[in-house]
Parts: C-alpha cells; sequence; structure tokens
C-alpha cells in the first residue's frame, strides 16, 4: 500500500501510529475530518493478519464515521482508532497506555467502544484521558442504540422493497449475534420476526435460540438462505464477489461497518441484482447517536428522536438512488458531502460574523 497516497485519495487529515514498549501496546488512530468538530470514532482491538490490513481497516472505517456522523446530522468529523493485539492479550496496562495515546492528541479525537473493547475497558481508558465516551452505557449503551436504528433500518427497506408497513411474519436471516446482533434478535422476534442465526461461536447461537426460537444454520448457508432480509452483524467485507451471487434475499440491512469488500464494485454488483443495500454507516448509526448524547449529557427523549431519524435517512437514500440510478452507497455518499459543505458553510459564515463583531 502506498500509504501517503492512500491518505490523500481518501481525504484524511492525520494518521497516528502508537508504540508502547512496556505493555506492548501497537495501534493506529485516523482522523478523517475534523472541519466541524472532533473527530469522533471508537476503538477496535483485534488480531490482524498484517499492519497493512489493519491500516486498511481503520482508514474505511473512520472514513466512514464522517460520513455517519453527517448523515446522522451530528456536528462531529470522523475518526477511528484499531489496536493490533488478541483479545486474550488485552490488560489494563495495555489500555492505560493507549489512553495516554488519545489524550495526546487533546481533543482531537474522542473514542469509545467497539469490538472485544468492553464498557470496563472504557472505564480503565478513561484513567489516562477525558476524550472517551460509553463507559457509562447510558440510554442501554451503544449496542442496543445501534440495534435499534438497524431494526428501524430494516423497516424503512421493507416498506420501500416489499411495501409492507409491519414486519411480522417476515424471515430474517442475522450474521453474526454478538452484542449488536443479540439486541437486534429482541426487537424482531418481539415483532413477530422468524430469525435465522449463525456466528462462529456455537454459544451466542445457542442463547438465541433459547431466547428467541432462532433457527441456527451454518456459516456458509447464511447467505443463501430464501429469507426477506440479510442482516450482517459480524466484521466487514463479507458482501464480495464470492458471497453476493448467492445473496436470495432482497434486501441487505446490517450493523457491521464495510460491509462492502469493494466500495464501487459490489455497490454495483448489489444493484445489477436487484438487491437494496442500506448502507452500512447510516444503518448503524445509533452507537454514535448514543455517545454523542451521552458526551452533551442529553434525554432519552432527544436520543430516541435522533435514532428514528435513520428510517426517514434511508427512504430518503433509497429515493435518491432510484431516482438518479446511482446505488444506494452513491446516494449515502452524495447526502453526507451535501450536508458536511452546507454544515462547514454555516461555520465559516458564523466565524466571519463573531470576527467582524469582536473588531
Amino acid at each position: 500500500m502506498k500509504v501517503f497516497e492512500t491518505i490523500r485519495q481518501m481525504g484524511h487529515e492525520q494518521i497516528v501510529y502508537c508504540h508502547d514498549k512496556e505493555s506492548d501496546l501497537k495501534a493506529i488512530i485516523a482522523l478523517h475530518d475534523t472541519g466541524l468538530g472532533a473527530a469522533m470514532g471508537a476503538t477496535r482491538l483485534w488480531s490482524y493478519a498484517s499492519e497493512e490490513d489493519a491500516l486498511r481497516d481503520v482508514l474505511r472505517l473512520s472514513r466512514g464515521m464522517t460520513y455517519k456522523a453527517a448523515c446522522a446530522n451530528i456536528p462531529m468529523g470522523g475518526g477511528k482508532a484499531v489496536i493490533l493485539a488478541h483479545p486474550e492479550n488485552k490488560t489494563e496496562a495495555l489500555l492505560r497506555a493507549y489512553g495516554r495515546f488519545v489524550d495526546s492528541l487533546k481533543g482531537r479525537f474522542i473514542t469509545g467502544q467497539d469490538v472485544n473493547i468492553s464498557p470496563e475497558d472504557v472505564r480503565q481508558i478513561r484513567q489516562e484521558t477525558s476524550y472517551v465516551v460509553g463507559q457509562g452505557e447510558k440510554f442501554g449503551g451503544p449496542a442496543v442504540t445501534t440495534a435499534l436504528g438497524v431494526f428501524l433500518g430494516i423497516k424503512a427497506a421493507v416498506e420501500f422493497r416489499l411495501h409492507k408497513k409491519e414486519i411480522n411474519q417476515l424471515k430474517i436471516a442475522i450474521q453474526g449475534v454478538g452484542s449488536v446482533g443479540k439486541n437486534l434478535c429482541k426487537y424482531l422476534y418481539e415483532n413477530g420476526v422468524q430469525i435465522f442465526v449463525s456466528d462462529l461461536r456455537k454459544d451466542k447461537t445457542e442463547e438465541i435460540k433459547h431466547l428467541y426460537g432462532a433457527t441456527i444454520v451454518d456459516s456458509n448457508e447464511i447467505y443463501s438462505l430464501d429469507v426477506d432480509v440479510f442482516a450482517p452483524c459480524a466484521l466487514g467485507g463479507i458482501l464480495n464477489s464470492s458471497t453476493i451471487p448467492l445473496i436470495k434475499a432482497p434486501i441487505i440491512a446490517g450493523a457491521a461497518n464495510n460491509q462492502l469488500e469493494d466500495e464501487e464494485i459490489h455497490a454495483k454488483l448489489l444493484q445489477s441484482m436487484e438487491k437494496l443495500y442500506c448502507p452500512d454507516y447510516v444503518i448503524n448509526a445509533g452507537g454514535l447517536i448514543n455517545v454523542y448524547n451521552e458526551m452533551l449529557g442529553s434525554n432519552e427523549i432527544k436520543i430516541m428522536s435522533q435514532i428514528n431519524n435513520i428510517y426517514d435517512t434511508l427512504l430518503e437514500i433509497f429515493k435518491r438512488s432510484e431516482k438518479e440510478g446511482i446505488t444506494t452507497h452513491e446516494a449515502a455518499k452524495d447526502l453526507a458531502t451535501e450536508r458536511i459543505m452546507k454544515t462547514k458553510k454555516i461555520v465559516a459564515s458564523e466565524r466571519v460574523f463573531e470576527k467582524s463583531v469582536s473588531l
């Protein structure tokens, strides 16, 4: 990978490599855009196959956070961080060392929990920096609110593609039943949906079967089920040239980040197969909405109002995609860019006004 060329193409402002010898911390923090405020994005701990894979992941995730914030009408920039480690090697010393690196950015980056980072881990990071959110699990925590946003996004997609206001009696396949996937199963079960699940951990699927009567299927079988919605809720890159031809569901709507292995190629492949794809950074914005409002001290009424807007934003994207003959990925990106430019013009005008008044 040509690092500076990739950064230029993706529009990033800053990449920070973090290393602490004593704790063996290896982490990368990517700041994509701080034009509207601090870059906000959670921290993921993962055992990457290579350092290049880690860099590629953090670059895509951080850019997605910029678009996610814009589509959710949150006046923040986009950032993300990855810690390169096996989950079993996670220690308090490693987390606190990471917290010191976050603190060194002096508020340009605000982080929280992602894969393999728990609320307790967040509290340990917070011992070294105040620029972290999500340790209080307010409003149920990011996993609950992310799942709620995905649930509402599924309803929007079902209304647009299947012309149904209700989702009861539909069949939905969920790939990955971690914290978000599990909460999504709960919402779907309570609304009369027939659930199919797969996960690399058998104990997780067995729990969902016990709680919500889900049918457990093999990880390779989940793509080809004859269902109404396929919901990817595990890791990214699962929508690719090998898996997309297998998908029978007319709707793809899940919580995973970076679902498209190649954003341009695979968005167009889905469009050619008449699959309605819900852009991941739009449908999974509930967690960002949660921690942003936690930071502001907002009440539950405000956070629920913003999460409900995910439904309307997706309908707007679907309609734009259909009208302009572009993919939903392109429509979402265009919407995000328009909102970012509009907000930046407002901010610039306010700064000019404040400067003129001070003079």
